[in-house]
């Protein structure tokens, strides 16, 4: 199989992280100042390296094409070689989370890995009706965070924490498509989710809570393996930016 190298990847390929995580980390950077050690400038620089593995992850899934280390070390490039197992541990344990995609090595010989849909036989229900994987992994995200919050989240409180995954209600996302419409119009009509007003509210505020459907589909043991994964993933892998809302849907209990 011929493998394109990642100087040949299009400037427009679509990215997780793309040019606004990249503005986001640019920015936490300035905002340090000259309060900034050499330290922080490195983990600046490494999130930004794990922003574009991601992205290249994400691109070799949608083509079915195999990945290889020389492959992903010529993104990491020379300079931070000896950080490329942290860096591919993060970009791996993020795309697994926010888009339900696995990357796990396919010959240990050549050093070549394979992707593929986590969720296939896990929620077999959500994935009829050609729903597309990452979709998929994305309600599986909103609805344990409603699980976490005692079956409620306010609906700001949701969007909260969908933009620090780079997840905005009023931006077009490259695979979820129009995410407010996704969330609270298909998946609403799907029955997975409930979007309603809080009683009493002035000014209007609403909240999502749990379908009947994803009652019916979702077992509670599948759901909190999915919940322990990501509480160790939002603690040893998100950038600062995405643990300070994301650590906000944490449930003591796991």
């Amino acid at each position: 199989m011929m493998l394109s190298t990642p100087q040949s990847l299009p400037q427009s390929s679509p990215g997780v992280c793309s040019s606004a995580l990249q503005s986001k980390l640019d920015e936490e950077s300035r905002s340090q100042g000259d309060e900034d050690t050499s330290g922080s400038l490195v983990k600046n620089a490494l999130d930004k390296k794990v922003a574009e593995l991601v992205q290249f992850m994400l691109l070799r899934y949608q083509t079915k094409e195999l990945i290889t280390k020389a492959d992903m070390l010529n993104i990491v490039i020379q300079e931070y070689e000896e950080q490329f197992p942290v860096i591919f541990r993060k970009a791996h344990d993020f795309t697994e989370l926010v888009f339900g995609i696995v990357v796990t090595e396919l010959d240990p010989n050549t050093h070549t890995y394979i992707s593929y849909n986590m969720l296939d036989h896990s929620y077999q229900g959500m994935l009829t009706e050609n729903q597309a994987a990452p979709k998929t992994s994305l309600l599986i995200f909103v609805l344990g965070m409603i699980f976490m919050k005692g079956n409620c989240v306010p609906e700001d409180k949701m969007w909260e924490v969908l933009n620090a995954l780079e997840v905005y209600a009023e931006r077009e996302h490259f695979i979820y498509g129009d995410p407010r419409e996704l969330i609270t119009n298909d998946w609403v009509q799907k029955r997975y989710l409930v979007y309603q007003q809080v009683p009493n509210s002035d000014p209007k505020s609403y909240e999502f809570r749990w379908g009947p459907r994803a009652h019916a589909e979702i077992r509670e043991g599948k759901l909190l393996e999915f919940l322990a994964k990501l509480k160790g993933i939002i603690l040893n892998s998100f950038p600062a930016w995405c643990k300070d809302a994301l650590k906000n849907i944490g449930d003591p209990r796991l």
